[in-house]
């Protein structure tokens, strides 16, 4: 581990920490925050997070939904399972769970110890274990009351407000379309109809607002280190109100494509029907009983909907100027939006399977 940086060490010892700094590192390849992990004297690991006030500009409010949620689930303890939710270390100067510096949010959390995450899934158990960790999540705020939360994110997976702001973007940015990205532009003005599904669900009161996390990829499930099993679910920055199918989407796009996000530019990219049955056994076995039978019957929309949103999100930033997604090279948005469209396409390429496997495990 890195010798911690100096500026660092001040902003995570301003938090009540139980000893002094002795390294601190990047953690993770997260799109949007700042993470480190920070390593103490006496053995003790920490996240510090610098929030991405471009992206969440009211941080006291995704703080305030953190601790919302803590509490919940603290008058929940799963008797014989581990299952972690990172804990707010308070400001040792002002109490407060976080620490402004300039225009800089910095907040510091619990470690989740023995534990690792995935990129891309190799295993039909690791599946499992994605959609059991995702159940959990869900099963343990099944009973928070979706008023308590503040909406932090306004529009946040509403797919007709992505698809109305990529038509804002493309319309100044048209001269510049090289071929892929004309694909992309094909593709998208195939799907248009795709974009209200959910939202008309809701509207019609076929679905309903609940808690919901945001954005549980793969990699924001942690997995115990030693038995693989899922232990907790990280990144609680999306937690709001929203549509599960938003939740359950969002992992079965990312668990089962084998590739993973950054797979080049899409080609070879495919929706997995093993580790689409597996993702649901180890979900609908932790959170069945808190989900209707039209929840169900959305779970294949579900699955199209966010991966063709993703997409739509990455293109978006490319035509853009890559202004939200933290990138690594040029076209790199546009890489990521091919394989989210190409995932699509597969996923569309096997409505009649994956609306099998949902029925066979009602």
């Amino acid at each position: 581990m890195a010798a911690a940086a100096p500026e660092l060490v001040a902003i995570a010892e301003a938090f009540a920490l139980p000893g002094p700094v002795t390294a601190i590192a990047p953690l993770g390849n997260g799109n949007v925050n700042d993470t480190y992990r920070v390593d103490t004297a006496n053995g003790v690991c920490f996240v510090l997070q610098r929030i991405n006030r471009a992206v969440f500009p009211q941080p006291q409010l995704v703080m305030g939904n953190l601790q919302v949620l803590s509490n919940h689930v603290q008058q929940r303890p799963m008797a014989g399972q581990r299952w972690e939710v990172p804990q707010v270390i308070p400001n040792r100067h002002t109490g407060e769970p976080w620490m402004e510096r300039g225009d800089q949010f910095w907040r510091l959390l619990t470690f989740v110890n023995d534990a690792v995450t995935v990129d891309a899934i190799t295993t039909a158990e690791q599946a499992r274990q994605v959609g059991r960790g995702l159940g959990l999540f869900h099963s343990l705020i099944s009973d928070l009351p979706a008023e308590q939360l503040a909406d932090t994110l306004p529009g946040f997976h509403i797919t007709p407000g992505y698809l109305a702001a990529y038509d804002t973007t493309l319309q100044s940015t048209l001269h510049q379309l090289c071929d892929r990205s004309q694909w992309c532009c094909t593709f998208v003005e195939q799907r248009r109809k795709l974009a209200p599904l959910l939202e008309d669900a809701a509207t019609a009161g076929r679905l309903q607002l609940r808690p919901i996390h945001g954005d549980p990829k793969v990699n924001n499930v942690m997995l115990c280190a030693s038995t693989g099993i899922a232990v907790s679910l990280v990144d609680l920055d999306t937690v709001k109100p929203g549509l599960v199918h938003y939740d359950i989407g969002d992992c079965l796009r990312s668990a089962c494509n084998r590739l993973g996000e950054e797979a080049g530019d899409g080609e070879g990219v495919c929706f997995d029907l093993e580790l689409c049955r597996a993702v649901l056994q180890g979900y609908l076995g932790a959170a069945r009983a808190c989900l209707s039978a039209a929840d169900l019957d959305h779970i294949f929309d579900a699955a199209r909907l966010i991966s063709f949103e993703l997409g739509l999100r990455f293109f978006s930033d490319h035509l853009a100027g890559d202004t939200y997604f933290r990138t690594s090279r040029p076209g790199h948005n546009l890489d990521r939006a091919r394989v989210q469209f190409r995932l699509t396409e597969s996923i569309e390429a096997q409505e009649a399977e994956i609306r099998a496997i949902v029925d066979a495990l009602r």
